[in-house]
């Protein structure tokens, strides 16, 4: 099976269960991203750090990206309206859980990429300049 068909199989419960199991699994993917997104975000601006906020500002934005083309593969293809039981209101509220993974994990990455270049861009001493 196809990428492509593997996702639409999954937002129509195909795979996963009922159309409410496709919302849940995407809303689980939005928490996860803002989880993974809020303390990367808060340490990148600092100097010290248990992490690296880069890898938890990436993870934040895959697992962000997931819930949200999850969300809204299940609103093209839920049948009925809210309250039905199709999960409809579940993957309205995935989508902006998704996207503000992806934004803070942005913001995270952005953060840390500022507190690792040197002014001016350039590389510590002793390394060789880029395209050399």
């Amino acid at each position: 099976m196809s990428a492509p068909g593997a996702l639409m199989a999954a937002a129509e419960g195909g795979i996963i269960g009922d159309g409410r199991t496709g919302a849940n699994l995407a809303l689980a993917a939005g928490a996860l991203g803002l989880a993974l997104a809020w303390p990367a975000t808060s340490r990148a601006g600092r100097r010290f750090s248990p992490g690296h906020p880069r890898t938890g500002g990436t993870a934040a934005v895959v697992m962000g990206a997931v819930g949200t083309v999850l969300a809204v593969l299940h609103l093209a293809t839920a049948d009925g309206g809210p309250g039905t039981g199709n999960g409809l209101v579940g993957a309205v509220v995935a989508v902006p859980l998704g996207l503000g993974a992806v934004l803070l994990g942005r913001r995270a990455l952005t953060r840390s990429a500022a507190r690792t270049t040197p002014p001016g861009g350039r590389p510590p001493t002793g390394e060789a300049p880029p395209g050399a």
